[in-house]
């Protein structure tokens, strides 16, 4: 067979590939060979859809085009033949024109740090080109693949909105009201003070219409070539594999039959990540292409035949359209699979996915398989020895050798019979997030009555997710045919399949007795489905459901979405032309949009440019006993491996070390870096770097480890106000108690990057990075090249995602990396990816408090004593300062007499744990915060009422002597509780929670106090530099880092009010070190404040210098202006400075004047719950906030927001999971989950306060970075309070002791009740864990 040349279509143009290799995916292909860099690297596994493009296939059989999101990192090009791409930069940029969804969600503020944008407006524009006007829910469908860490998806959602065909209106008119309408959450008026002071956002008005017509065409030649050139087999080979594509069924059975054990690849999302996670290799792959018999759809009289090859989305239109056409008894089995076609993966997976690959590659969390094997399903195979059909039984999805595909069969079709009557089939499913999450345990369960339904005839229960393959109960199920459906047979039942399916406590994947709970909880659920479905077939003979049981079956409260917003209005005294307090668009939004914006690793490639790579360690804490190095340094394109020994006295900067010595103190330590020609190269050679270690006293990894052994760094950290000891004895009652709070992945969607650029003279290099703190990056780097400052410059044009995320690390990678370009004398570029980013980086500190509290029967809270302990990793890091920050914010919004609070940083071998938005608080301020609600609960006082009891006095003083001006506090807190009208429904949801057994609701209102400032006043100075040229324009840079927040925006509008000039007039390129020297960190809320009163001072400083001039010619330009002053020899250039805000804090007294400001504010937040499967879902959330005098409300918003949802992550979903060894398991967005837009509130109401005291800050503003986190408690109190219900319903009375962050497992398990009570526990010690909390 010849190879072919492979010819596909991107974004109108010709792509033919002599030589396609087989294992080059689509996403390098654009980035690196089109040089088409819009496209995104976020997760390299089809997890976050950074990567969608648009993919256009053409059918000559029906003579249709079909347009459909992919993921361009799992889809190879050889896959492409024949095919049209179409990526961001196809469908409109600023050169040529904007397609209108690049313009809207631009102009509606729906980017931030922008590297999402590209993915987000490809999978909305596929979403367009087959629905010109979607409903919400298709749009949610279509972004459910997509996720986002800047926005919270709130704005993304607005701009996709105004396609929908009425884009004001929910359309979800249920008993002919519109959500938006009189009727709120619990169908009770919703007090909306419509805010005429408060102009919107964006204007709906200015948009560019759609016009379908403008699209991109399918490209003629292609079709023609569909339709005129006879098919025949392709086949591609590369340096390691061949790619064979059959085009006739005949061909393909002949090409098995060649290469038995070759995959069948359609979608390449099941093998394309074990390709690439667990380095598994094919030699051949055989992928068919519009083979027909493959494609079939037929429907029988006793059931519906479907091809092999169709895609997952294909398979869930073809079943929707059946089962509106069908009678529903026929349609059961169909019905259980449709409902989990609408939460398997995003949709560019099922869009990629085939029914055959899914079912073929038998995961054992695979959602259709339990149902296919429940619902009698038959595979129809074919070989070279004729066709033969098989069952897909228990045996088949255990891969048992007598029930599986022989090696040189081809799957075909698979025919899903019709249900019968009396024949009911159910599907459940329970995962870490609704949406776009393998399932932890799922289900499909049937049933079949004898005539007239009084016994079992058949029944089947199969269960994914609880063993190596799916299980079958079918024991169980063969004991309990003939039994009538009741009470009685539903315990024997629950007994018998607890007995067959069994879990040991070590079982992978942890979560043991809640996978136990599940499995019968639900075997319940399938119990009164059945019930309800007799009932329905025949009234007379069947008994009603239990009302209390009802709830057991509704779905979790779900609307569409719709936010309100109030900001404050410009005042009507400002010149219109001053741009400061209004919503003007980020800078780089139109870029974001268009994929012009360059990051770090969209910078082409320089001449003789190489790639570096590190090897990490494998153990926790272990002697390296040997290197070899000789296998990878003999592979092709290898160039060197760089050790500490290369590096000798430069492998330290600081305290910090860059590569092991001689040991390794946690699972990710770097221990050398590998440099080839290519990425692929290097990763490779990595691979075969074979280090021996030898293990050194186990590992310390938690919290209470270290404390144990007292691991600790540096000494203990005390503040101490009022007298104690004395106050314990006044008090009426004293409570003991803690709260562990798991750690948080930064998850910045671009992943660590970097690129050194050795200049060729005097040794100057230059570092293109992604970072926070270049100055930091530049000291690293002279030291480790034995350089001056000066010689090294450092760029940084945008960061996508830092959080905090971005500084010590950051800086240890690029030493690395610098030293192996200077070595050479050749750029050297370092991408991390995902996994890697994730292993090696570290995150938000895990944190233990512990508090006893001494309070008087009103509530009041006389004495707190607290420990506060975090876990630091095996390097200090910033661990010492987020320590102090958690203890001089520790009181939140509250008044404590007498406070004594000592902390902690555990030494663990863990990686580093470092800065994190929040800073300390989030954590520390949790730990009061459940303090609060155990004393209410005690008190017998809703939370609510002991929040406003100790809240602080309007004129106050912190327990570390500074002084509060707290009014703004107390103003948010009443206003909160009016907006959310908090009393009316907090009587709703005990209303709610009386009606219903099984869904709970719960309500929380949380106060906020986040003090702004800095540890000293050097951390606080800021310059800044404006030139004017001659032609009117101004170019602006600073030190401040632009990293989503919109600092660069800010500052264009600063120079805008100052210089009385247009924003269009004035231009900001990046941050260099070259034009300001010595900057700060960007992070800590203040790179607005201090680099904004920077620039202030520069463009001050020009003023007075041009004054005389413009006071001669007041109705000149600047460009007039400019030119005179060049023409007086009068300097057009001016440095700006800022000296840092006052700080100071004396340890050893306690006292101190550290933060410049606060930020208050308060969120109300309402959740129901599941108690049967440990499901959430966030209802409603009111925030209010005090910010000062806003310079920009729709950044404002948007960090609150996006603070908001990032921090209800923390306390809800995101769950790092470690080994008892101290391995990372969730090293992606496959096993990490971060909110997605399944998650957020459906309804979310912001309002800024209106403008408050002026102040020394910029314009009276305040920094809003950081502080929104926290307000994400307010839904783990709620979700605290539903769970509370269920609880005081089922009688249980012992405290409640919960872990953030509330996952399913936790909600589920705290939901005690028969269930809970009837699984079998393992004996603590038993048995190894398969993951611990650290």
């Amino acid at each position: 067979m010849e190879p072919t040349q492979l010819l596909f279509f991107v974004n109108g143009r010709k792509v033919i590939e002599k030589h396609a290799d087989p294992e080059m995916m689509l996403l390098p292909y654009l980035r690196k060979t089109l040089r088409l860099p819009g496209t995104k690297y976020g997760c390299g596994g089809g997890g976050c859809g950074a990567c969608t493009v648009m993919v256009s296939r053409y059918n000559p059989g029906t003579k249709t085009i079909r347009h459909h999101p992919v993921n361009a990192c799992l889809t190879p090009i050889c896959s492409l033949h024949g095919a049209a791409v179409t990526t961001v930069e196809g469908i409109g940029s600023t050169k040529t024109r904007l397609h209108p969804i690049q313009e809207r969600i631009a102009k509606c503020h729906g980017t931030q740090c922008g590297f999402c944008t590209p993915g987000m407006v490809m999978s909305m524009y596929a979403l367009l080109r087959n629905h010109p006007e979607p409903t919400l829910d298709q749009l949610t469908d279509a972004l459910g693949g997509n996720l986002c860490r800047c926005t919270g998806y709130r704005p993304i959602i607005d701009a996709c909105k105004t396609f929908c065909k009425a884009s004001g209106c929910c359309q979800s008119k249920e008993n002919g009201v519109c959500c938006n309408g009189d009727l709120g959450v619990n169908g009770l008026a919703e007090v909306q003070e419509a805010d005429e002071t408060s102009p919107e956002l964006f204007s709906e008005e200015e948009f560019l219409p759609l016009d379908p017509t403008q699209e991109l065409i399918f490209p003629p030649e292609l079709m023609t070539m569909a339709e005129k050139q006879p098919p025949k087999t392709r086949m591609f080979s590369g340096e390691r594999m061949t790619w064979i594509s059959p085009v006739t069924l005949k061909e393909l059975v002949e090409v098995k039959s060649k290469y038995p054990q070759a995959p069948i690849v359609m979608g390449n999302t099941s093998v394309g990540p074990e390709v690439k996670f667990k380095g598994v290799f094919h030699p051949v792959v055989i992928s068919p292409d519009r083979i027909e018999e493959m494609c079939v759809v037929s429907q029988a009289g006793d059931g519906l035949t479907l091809g092999a090859g169709l895609s997952l989305e294909q398979v869930k239109d073809i079943l929707a359209d059946v089962v509106r056409k069908l009678p529903e008894e026929k349609t059961q089995t169909y019905r259980a699979l449709l409902k989990h076609l609408r939460t398997l993966a995003g949709s560019q997976i099922r869009n990629m996915a085939s029914l055959g690959g899914h079912i073929v590659s038998r995961h054992l969390d695979s959602d259709l398989n339990p149902l296919l094997a429940v619902g009698n399903c038959t595979l129809n195979l074919r070989s070279k020895d004729g066709d033969r059909q098989i069952p897909v039984s228990e045996q088949f999805l255990r891969k048992s050798p007598d029930a599986d595909l022989r090696p040189q069969e081809v799957l075909v079709s698979v025919s899903i019979p019709c249900s019968r009557k009396w024949e009911f089939v159910s599907a459940f499913r329970q995962a870490q997030r609704q949406q776009n999450a393998l399932a932890i345990v799922n289900s499909g369960m049937r049933v079949l009555f004898r005539e007239g339904g009084d016994n079992i005839k058949e029944l089947s229960i199969v269960y994914g997710g609880v063993g190596p393959t799916t299980v079958s109960a079918k024991n169980s199920c063969q004991k309990l045919i003939g039994r009538p459906w009741d009470e009685e047979m539903f315990h024997t039942a629950c007994r018998l399949v607890l007995n067959e399916v069994t879990l040991p406590g070590s079982a992978p994947g942890g979560k043991v007795e809640f996978k136990r709970t599940l499995i019968i909880s639900f075997l319940f659920k399938f119990y009164l489905e059945v019930c309800r479905s007799l009932k329905r077939t025949d009234p007379a003979h069947y008994p009603s459901l239990e009302v209390r049981h009802e709830s057991a079956l509704e779905d979790l409260h779900s609307t569409p979405h719709w936010r309100t917003l109030t900001h404050q209005s410009v005042d009507p005294k400002q010149i219109p032309q001053d741009p400061i307090g209004r919503p003007i668009m980020h800078l780089s939004g139109i870029k974001h949009a268009t994929g012009e914006a360059i990051f770090c690793d969209d910078m082409p490639a320089v001449d003789r440019e190489l790639f570096l790579t590190f090897v990490t360690s494998s153990r926790a804490h272990a002697k390296i006993v040997s290197m070899d190095l000789s296998e990878a340094l003999s592979l092709p394109g290898v160039v060197d491996i760089i050790t500490a020994d290369h590096l000798q006295d430069a492998n330290t900067f600081d305290t910090v070390t860059f590569l092991a010595t001689d040991e390794v103190h946690c699972v990710g330590h770097l221990v050398c870096a590998v440099i080839a020609e290519s990425e692929t190269q290097a990763r490779r050679a990595a691979k075969r770097v074979k280090v021996v270690y030898q293990d050194l006293e186990p590992p310390i990894l938690t919290i209470e480890e270290a404390i144990r052994h007292k691991s600790f760094f540096g000494p203990e950290r005390k503040l101490e106000c009022g007298d104690v000891d004395e106050a314990f004895k006044m008090a009426d009652q004293i409570l003991e108690g803690e709260i562990h709070i798991g750690g948080q992945e930064h998850f910045y969607m671009e992943t660590q990057s970097m690129l050194v650029v050795p200049k060729g003279e005097d040794g100057e290099i230059d570092v293109y990075v992604s970072t926070q703190f270049p100055k930091y990056i530049q000291d690293v780097v002279a030291s480790t090249l034995k350089l001056s400052v000066n010689k090294v410059m450092c760029h940084v044009r945008r960061v996508g995602g830092a959080f905090g995320g971005k500084v010590d690390k950051t800086s240890v990678l690029a030493a690395v990396t610098a030293f192996a370009a200077s070595k050479h004398g050749r750029a050297v570029r370092c991408i991390l990816e995902r996994g890697e980013d994730m292993l090696i980086t570290g995150g938000r500190h895990p944190y233990l408090g512990k508090y006893k509290v001494g309070f008087m029967k009103d509530g009041q809270i006389v004495a707190l004593d607290m420990e506060h302990y975090c876990n630091g990793g095996s390097s200090l890091d910033e661990s010492l300062w987020v320590i102090e920050m958690g203890l001089l914010k520790t009181e939140n919004a509250y008044k404590f007499p007498n406070l004594r609070c000592r902390g902690r940083v555990c030494k663990t071998n863990l990686p580093s744990n470092t800065a994190f938005r929040g800073f300390g608080f989030p954590q520390a301020g949790l730990v009061t915060e459940v303090c609060i609600t155990e004393v209410a609960i005690k008190c017998g006082l809703s939370p609510e009422q002991v929040r406003t009891r100790n809240m602080y006095k309007p004129i106050d003083c912190t327990h570390y002597k500074q002084e509060i001006n707290a009014k703004p506090l107390l103003e948010c807190w009443r206003e909160c509780m009016v907006k959310s009208s908090f009393a009316m429904r907090k009587t709703a949801v005990e209303k709610f929670n009386a009606e219903n057994s099984w869904k709970k609701r719960g309500l929380a209102m949380i106060p906020l106090k986040f003090p702004v400032g800095l540890f000293t006043v050097a951390m606080g100075q800021a310059a800044a530099l404006v030139h004017v040229y001659l032609d009117g324009s101004v170019l602006v840079t600073h030190g401040g880092i632009e990293m989503g927040q919109g600092v660069h925006t800010k500052m264009i509008q600063v120079v805008s009010r100052e210089l009385r000039m247009p924003m269009s007039s004035v231009h900001l390129r990046g941050t260099s070190t070259e034009t300001v020297p010595n900057t700060n960190a960007s992070g800590g809320s203040v790179v607005a404040d201090l680099n904004g009163l920077a620039v202030k001072d520069a463009c001050q400083t020009l003023l007075k210098r041009l004054e005389p001039i413009i006071s001669k010619n007041p109705q000149g330009t600047w460009k007039d202006w400019a030119q005179t002053a060049f023409d007086q020899s009068i300097s057009l250039s001016a440095i700006g400075y800022f000296r840092g805000y006052e700080a100071e804090m004396n340890w050893e007294t306690g006292e101190g004047h550290i933060f410049e400001y606060f930020v208050f504010g308060a969120a109300c937040s309402e959740v129901e719950i599941d108690c049967l499967t440990g499901n959430h879902k966030a209802i409603r959330t009111d925030i209010v906030m005090d910010i000062g005098h806003s310079i920009n409300p729709a950044l404002d918003i948007g960090q609150v927001e996006g603070a908001f949802v990032q921090g209800m992550g923390l306390y809800t979903i995101e769950e790092l999971s470690y080994s008892p060894q101290g391995v990372l398991y969730s090293r992606g967005p496959n096993q990490y989950k971060i909110p997605a837009i399944c998650d957020i509130p459906t309804e979310m109401h912001v309002s800024f306060l209106p403008p408050s005291e002026h102040s020394n800050t910029l314009y009276s503003s305040k920094g809003l970075g950081e502080s929104g986190v926290f307000l994400g408690c307010s839904v783990f109190f709620a979700i605290h309070d539903a769970v509370r219900a269920a609880r005081q319903e089922r009688g249980i009375s012992a405290p409640l002791r919960f872990k953030s962050p509330l996952t399913p497992e936790k909600i589920r398990m705290a939901c005690e009740d028969t269930f809970t009570k009837m699984i079998p526990r393992d004996e603590p010690g038993s048995f190894v864990p398969w993951s611990i909390p650290v």
